[in-house]
């Protein structure tokens, strides 16, 4: 079930482009920094190929000197690293190239393909960011598109998020 939907939402998502997807991560981006802007520490997922855009989050929060830390695959697991020089690196996604970073961090914005009303997320099916969320104190907020939101059960491993931030507006527990 999952691996169709991932299947589908990846094609709906690459068809989304120009205009209508720009003003849609105008939008997406206002939402969150006018919600979630107070915070000091964000973990932000580095967007590539059809995924909601974080650069002008992360450009809006580095100007407001605000701590922004970027994912870098290890093995199985996923590292928390301060904004800085990249690389590319697993999966063909620019990482950070610095020394990680082992505090808590306020917010995390979370990559999704699907999410559902209860607020669980369709990843790319990995579990990075299951086993990086697990046990750990912070404000897991997703980042989409409104026809993101599906219908799906979500696994026991899954954890949830605390919000979903799209162009039409934020959902939250």
């Amino acid at each position: 079930m999952k691996d169709e939907l991932r299947k589908q939402l990846k094609i709906r998502r690459a068809l989304f482009q120009g205009e209508a997807r720009e003003r849609a991560d105008i939008a997406i981006c206002e939402k969150f920094l006018s919600s979630f802007s107070r915070y000091e520490s964000f973990f932000i997922y580095n967007s590539f190929s059809s995924e909601a855009d974080t650069k002008r989050i992360t450009g809006a929060l580095l100007d407001a000197g605000k701590r922004v830390y970027l994912p870098r695959v290890e093995g199985l697991h996923m590292r928390a690293v301060p904004y800085g020089k990249t690389q590319i690196g697993a999966y063909g996604i620019e990482e950070p190239s610095g020394q990680a970073f082992e505090g808590e961090i306020q917010v995390t914005l979370v990559p999704l393909l699907a999410v559902n009303k209860k607020l669980y997320r369709v990843g790319y099916g990995k579990g990075y960011y299951d086993r990086y969320l697990k046990n750990r104190r912070t404000l897991k907020i997703g980042l989409g598109y409104s026809f993101q939101i599906e219908e799906f059960k979500e696994d026991e491993w899954d954890e949830p998020l605390d919000a979903f931030v799209c162009e039409k507006e934020i959902y939250e527990k």
